[in-house]
C-alpha cells in the first residue's frame, strides 16, 4: 500500500487523486473528522467530483452526534484495504492524522477499554488544561502527540491509563504490509501561506454555515468543541464569546500551530520520502507498483 501524508494545506489530497487514478488505486481518507457526515467545508473534504476521479473510503461513516474512535477507523479501514486489495488494486492511505495512519499500517492493539461513564462525568469537570497536566505526569509520550485542547481525547487516554494501570500503547513500528509512504512538506512560509489562502476561502464556501447547521441539527457545543480547531473557534464565535476577527487570527495562528504538531509525529517516522513536486512522487510509485497497461 502506499501512504501519502503531510501537514494540512500542504496538498496530499490532490496528490493522492492524480496517483491513485493513474496508478489503479482507491483512497482511504485518514482524517480523524472527514469521517463524519456533515462536516465537509471545515475538514476540507473532497468534493463529490473529486471522489468520482478515484473512489475514497471512510468519509462520510459517521454521526457527528456519536463519538468514533481510532479502533472504530482501524476496524473499517482495516475492512477497506481487503475490499480493495480483493479487487486487485493499491490502497492509498492519505491524510494527515498521524495516529490514524499508523493504527491502521502498523501492527498495533489497541486496548479494547469500555467507556466509563462515572469516570468521564467527573473528568468532563476538569479543565482541558489540567486534563492535559495529569496526562504528562502519567504518559508524557502520549502528552507530546494530542491535541492538548481535545477534552474528549485527553478524557479517553486518562480513561485508558485508569483502566490498565499503564500509559496508551505506542504503535509498533513494523507493519503487516508492504509500504510506501510519500510524503509533503512545504517550506514554512509557502505553507503559511497556502493555510491563510485555504482559511479564507473555507470562510467564503460557508463554513460558518456548516458549523451553525451542525448545532441546530443537535450537535452540542460541548461536541463541537471536540471537533477541533475550525469548529471550535467557529463555535465560540456563533456563541458571542469572540469577534469574528478574533475567531480569523486566532483560528489562523492555531492552524499553523497545529500543522507543526503533525510535522512532529511525521519526523519519527524515517521510512517516509519526503517529494518536491508530483513528478518525484510519481517516479517513487511508478518503482514501487507495476502501473497499469
Amino acid at each position: 500500500m502506499i501512504v501519502i501524508l503531510g501537514p494540512t494545506a500542504s496538498g496530499k489530497s490532490g496528490l493522492g487523486i492524480i496517483l491513485a487514478r493513474r496508478f489503479g488505486g482507491e483512497i482511504i481518507s485518514a482524517d480523524s473528522r472527514q469521517v463524519y457526515r456533515r462536516m465537509d467545508i471545515g475538514t476540507g473534504k473532497v468534493t463529490r467530483k473529486e471522489q468520482r476521479v478515484a473512489k475514497h473510503h471512510l468519509l462520510d461513516v459517521a454521526n457527528p452526534k456519536k463519538i468514533f474512535t481510532v479502533s472504530d477507523f482501524k476496524k473499517l479501514g482495516e475492512k477497506s484495504i481487503q475490499d480493495i486489495l480483493k479487487k486487485q488494486k493499491t490502497p492509498f492511505i492519505v491524510g494527515g492524522t498521524g495516529f490514524y495512519i499508523d493504527a491502521l499500517v502498523k501492527d498495533s492493539s489497541l486496548p479494547e477499554v469500555p467507556p466509563n461513564k462515572k469516570l468521564r462525568s467527573s473528568l468532563e469537570k476538569i479543565s482541558a488544561e489540567n486534563l492535559y497536566k495529569e496526562l504528562k505526569k502519567v504518559d508524557p509520550k502520549r502528552a507530546k502527540t494530542i491535541d492538548k485542547y481535545n477534552k474528549r481525547r485527553l478524557i479517553r487516554a486518562l480513561e485508558i491509563i485508569r483502566a490498565t494501570g499503564k500509559p496508551v500503547p505506542a504503535i509498533k513500528e513494523s507493519s503487516k504490509y508492504t509500504v510506501l509512504y510519500v510524503g509533503i512538506n512545504p517550506p514554512k512560509e509557502i505553507l503559511e501561506k497556502k493555510i491563510t489562502l485555504r482559511l479564507k476561502s473555507r470562510i467564503k464556501q460557508g463554513m460558518i454555515k456548516e458549523v451553525k447547521d451542525l448545532l441546530n441539527s443537535g450537535v452540542t457545543k460541548k461536541r463541537l468543541h471536540d471537533f477541533g480547531l475550525e469548529y471550535r473557534w467557529v463555535g465560540n464565535y456563533l456563541n458571542n464569546k469572540i469577534t469574528r476577527q478574533e475567531m480569523e487570527v486566532g483560528l489562523l495562528r492555531d492552524i499553523i500551530k497545529y500543522s507543526k504538531r503533525q510535522m512532529t509525529w511525521f519526523k519519527k517516522n524515517k521510512e517516509i520520502h519526503w517529494i518536491k513536486n508530483e513528478r518525484e512522487a510519481e517516479k517513487l510509485v511508478r518503482k514501487f507498483i507495476r502501473p497499469l497497461p
